[in-house]
């Protein structure tokens, strides 16, 4: 899949303004892997879904793990602010505001999906959650941060990848999913929170 100089801008923001860049360029590299046709709007959704956690602050969503992995309140709202913000990137960078428009339609639905496109972001974003944010989820679990014990965090693994839509994304995420659960597990064993899981 050939990247456009917007979609290579676009990365080259990301990797530069977000403390997590690598589980979006993966996402984007799941998605070239995924549909080597997708188009520059699927790409540029792909790389940009997250990125309203480069901005903290008061009005950014708090994700609370003992309200569940799929809280719909909290993946609407995080979803809505990422669309929102990479609408501002994307002027920053030069995007045509019908191009701008998709992205941000995209990027609005990625927790949900619901069609082949959406489905598309949903799917990259989980396989690459699974493969590059095990290390998040653990430290989530050693500071209990976000409320996060083994049962939320299996969870979080569990919903990452049981919201697939994609049938050829399933099994990637299958064994993903096996490698992050080990990883977790390990870390309990290997004196994690002494909480069973």
């Amino acid at each position: 899949m050939a990247r456009s100089p917007l979609v290579e801008a676009a990365v080259a923001w990301v990797q530069a303004h977000y403390w997590n860049a690598p589980h979006l360029v993966r996402a984007l590299e799941w998605l070239e892997q995924l549909d080597p046709a997708a188009d520059e709007a699927v790409q540029l959704a792909t790389v940009l879904h997250d990125i309203e956690r480069a901005f903290p602050g008061p009005e950014a969503p708090v994700w609370d793990a003992t309200r569940g992995p799929d809280d719909p309140d909290y993946n609407r709202r995080h979803a809505e602010r990422s669309a929102r913000i990479a609408g501002q990137i994307l002027a920053d960078l030069g995007a045509g505001p019908a191009l701008s428009a998709r992205v941000q339609a995209l990027i609005a639905a990625h927790e949900e999906g619901g069609w082949p496109e959406a489905d598309l972001v949903q799917a990259a974003d989980s396989l690459s959650f699974l493969e590059t944010n095990v290390d998040l989820v653990l430290r989530w679990l050693a500071t209990g941060q976000h409320g996060v014990g083994p049962a939320e965090a299996l969870a979080k693994l569990r919903y990452m990848r049981d919201r697939i839509r994609l049938p050829q994304a399933r099994p990637l995420a299958a064994r993903l999913y096996a490698q992050a659960v080990a990883r977790v597990q390990e870390a309990l064993r290997a004196g994690g929170p002494n909480r069973a899981l």
